[in-house]
């Protein structure tokens, strides 16, 4: 290496390029997005693959999203508490926490887990096949890869979120109650009344439906970024950074999205 010597910048690519970068791959994430979907209803139904990966995505996920749930319901009943102790409103924190936790922190915290867990699980798999050339083989026996791979990949991730959402949203709920009545020195019987004069069956409804959504986000995006690979390993390792990245911004605008139509039409009780 020459002493004083300087290894030259690669040139600033121009914001209008990165733009149109930008565009061209949520076209082509929009595009493969529509064609999964069309496929979901298209035989032959891949019913091993989908069980394997259900198993697999289920596997990854269950523990880490119990010991995630209890303290988040613990966290929320003691903002909430608080809270409607400050207000005087203290027979409402049951209504208050499980709301917030059922609603909002369930579907949230389950679709982050399947981000960082499953989806990257995914995303490495199918980048390690398509840098070790599987994917074109088979393209080239006229496999569909996105039936194969990608289908079942999506309905496994949906199902475990589904699942997930509800154990993360009694674990939480039960978090929630323990805290306030043992640490809050809340009633047990107001935080029960409350929650069952205030929660409707809209309200599991709306987790359940945002979990189904999160787990199919985080699944094709997963997907995209892991049969778009180019390169080697390292290749490999940037798309599945990548894939948790767009999966986290995607997951907290649709969020915001379903809770604004949510709240606009079925109000706030």
């Amino acid at each position: 290496m020459v002493v004083g010597y300087e290894r030259p910048r690669p040139p600033r690519v121009p914001l209008s390029v990165r733009a149109g970068r930008l565009l061209d791959e949520i076209g082509a994430l929009i595009a493969f997005s529509a064609k999964t979907l069309r496929l979901v209803f298209q035989r032959p139904f891949q019913t091993r693959e989908f069980i394997q990966q259900t198993d697999f995505i289920a596997s990854v996920s269950v523990l880490p999203a119990m010991l995630v749930s209890i303290p988040f319901g613990a966290v929320i009943a003691l903002q909430l508490g608080n809270l409607t102790r400050q207000l005087g409103a203290e027979s409402f924190t049951g209504a208050a926490s499980a709301l917030a936790t059922i609603r909002e922190a369930s579907p949230i915290v389950t679709a982050l887990l399947l981000a960082g867990a499953a989806g990257t699980a995914i995303c490495a798999d199918l980048g390690s096949r398509t840098i070790r050339e599987e994917i074109d083989a088979l393209e080239v026996l006229g496999i569909s890869t996105i039936q194969r791979l990608v289908v079942p990949r999506v309905l496994g991730c949906v199902v475990v979120a589904m699942l997930l959402n509800g154990l993360v949203s009694v674990v939480g709920v039960v978090g929630g109650y323990v805290f306030n009545v043992l640490v809050q020195d809340g009633s047990p019987g107001a935080f029960v009344t409350s929650f069952r004069t205030i929660a409707t069956m809209q309200d599991l409804i709306l987790g359940e439906v945002k979990a189904a959504i999160f787990g199919v986000l985080t699944a094709l995006v997963a997907c995209y970024r892991g049969l778009t690979v180019k390169g080697g390993p390292r290749a490999v390792g940037d798309a599945v950074n990548q894939s948790v990245v767009i999966a986290f911004a995607l997951l907290f605008a649709v969020n915001f999205v379903i809770t604004s139509v949510y709240l606009q039409f079925a109000g706030t009780h």
